[in-house]
Formats: structure tokens, sequence, C-alpha cells
């Protein structure tokens, strides 16, 4: 037997459990559910890109330095 709580959750889209994850916390804004990639396909083939406007991204951080020389 399934209770309220579980039955809510189950009628929800993947899109709407992502947006009540991350908007939960304490301090939480509803640009923390933002969109972060871009899934595209192409002739077969997945694309997955990070949106241009996505707050965090891969890679250093700002002001970090990165040792151009190392191989």
């Amino acid at each position: 037997m399934s209770t309220p709580d579980r039955d809510a959750a189950d009628e929800m889209t993947s899109e709407e459990k992502r947006h009540d994850q991350l908007t939960s916390a304490p301090d939480a804004t509803e640009a923390d559910a933002a969109p972060r990639i871009e899934v595209s396909e192409h002739d077969g083939n997945t694309r997955i890109d990070i949106a241009p406007d996505a707050p965090v991204r891969p890679g250093p951080g700002p002001g970090v330095e990165i040792d151009e020389e190392s191989d």
C-alpha cells in the first residue's frame, strides 16, 4: 500500500522532481533549478553541452592559475 506522499511523487515528471529537489534546500532559489546542460541529437549521436549561461562550469575557477607548459 502506498502513502499519499508517495503517490504525489510518482505523479511528478522527472523535470518536476529535479526542480523540487534543487529548490527544497534552505536558501535555495529558482536559479538553482535552472538547466545547466543542453542535450541534442545529430545523426544518431547525442551531444551534451554546458549551457552558456550556466552559473557553474567545468574547469578551473576564476583566478586559478593554469600551468600551460606542463605536459
